[in-house]
């Protein structure tokens, strides 16, 4: 039997009065978004909307509840862009849709930080139990994202960003599940002068935890030979977009090449303000184990493809009522 666990890969739309609120205490202009010295007024706007997405998660039933990533304007990029030794550059697309980032310029030293951890550690407080999940870019997308003006080497940097991100979830509250999302393996692969390197990148942030590792790509389905070097990296599970991607080439790859022993599959559509009913979403549940050949998961995490802050509010809400209805009645599956 496999245990359905309802989570999102977190990064949420703000709620309708903090859109608002924000706007007029912070502006839009490139100097206005957040750098990680807010005051008073943006700081607790930002505390009231992240109490209400907690409570949102809770009311809906979900399994694990992240901290929705609200503060991060630049979306995976935002643990770079609030760094002491990154510069912020020009406005960059953010992969191929219509939102963009500040291109993070790492000029120093990837230090520790402490500004995610401070974030985990608030909704931690809120929670008091062990549902939560944490939420990083792997590492290979965040160095993906970012401008290197300090290691001058791509391998070098990558061990860097890896090692940073380390130390930064060594620092975190006790948590769940840390999902480390990787688009950049799907959108932009590695070449081969460091496809291998990779996993060990990735495998370096796992090992600063002991909650469950989940690696989740979205955007499309792995090239084979970058899923096979993933394979490599020690965690406890890898997730797909089965919206997306190509659903033949990602079972492909899991059948040809086995997987971990636990799976997340993003089986809502995060981009889509279509709420899929919580029969579609389990029928998609078993559908996608039935098509897994030889192998049975201790666990599937049941997620939406891509992160959620694309969607009005109203419809992100609804989804995560539909993920956790499609796993709340037995919570197993036969797979």
């Amino acid at each position: 039997m496999t245990e359905l666990v309802s989570t999102t890969p977190g990064l949420y739309p703000l709620p309708d009065w903090a859109k608002q609120d924000l706007s007029d205490l912070k502006g839009h202009q490139k100097h206005d978004l957040i750098s990680g010295d807010e005051g008073a007024d943006i700081v607790s706007a930002y505390e009231r909307a992240r109490e209400e997405v907690v409570s949102e998660q809770v009311d809906a039933g979900l399994d694990r509840v992240v901290e929705g990533q609200l503060r991060w304007d630049d979306m995976l990029a935002h643990p770079l862009t609030v760094h002491e030794n990154v510069e912020t550059g020009g406005i960059v697309r953010y992969y191929d849709n219509n939102n963009f980032y500040r291109d993070p310029q790492v000029r120093g030293e990837l230090t520790f930080s402490g500004d995610v951890a401070a974030e985990l550690d608030a909704t931690a407080d809120l929670l008091g139990d062990e549902s939560l999940q944490a939420v990083l870019p792997g590492p290979y997308s965040l160095a993906d994202l970012a401008t290197d003006e300090h290691y001058g080497d791509d391998a070098e940097f990558l061990d860097a960003v890896g090692d940073f991100l380390a130390g930064e979830v060594d620092a975190f509250p006790e948590h769940e599940t840390l999902f480390l999302l990787e688009p950049s393996l799907v959108f932009s692969p590695p070449g081969e002068d460091i496809d291998a390197q990779v996993p060990e990148a990735i495998s370096a942030v796992a090992d600063a935890t002991d909650a469950n590792v989940v690696v989740h790509t979205y955007w499309g389905a792995l090239e084979e030979k970058v899923y096979a070097h993933l394979m490599d990296a020690d965690v406890d599970a890898l997730g797909f977009d089965f919206v997306a991607g190509d659903r033949d080439q990602t079972l492909y790859n899991v059948n040809e090449y086995g997987t971990k022993d636990d799976i997340a599959l993003g089986l809502v559509d995060g981009q889509n303000t279509l709420v899929e009913d919580p029969e579609t979403v389990r029928e998609r549940v078993e559908w996608t184990l039935d098509h897994v050949q030889s192998q049975t998961f201790d666990t599937a995490y049941v997620t939406t493809n891509t992160e959620l802050f694309y969607l009005p509010e109203n419809r992100a809400t609804e989804k995560l009522a539909a993920l956790a209805a499609a796993t709340e009645e037995t919570q197993e599956v036969e797979a």
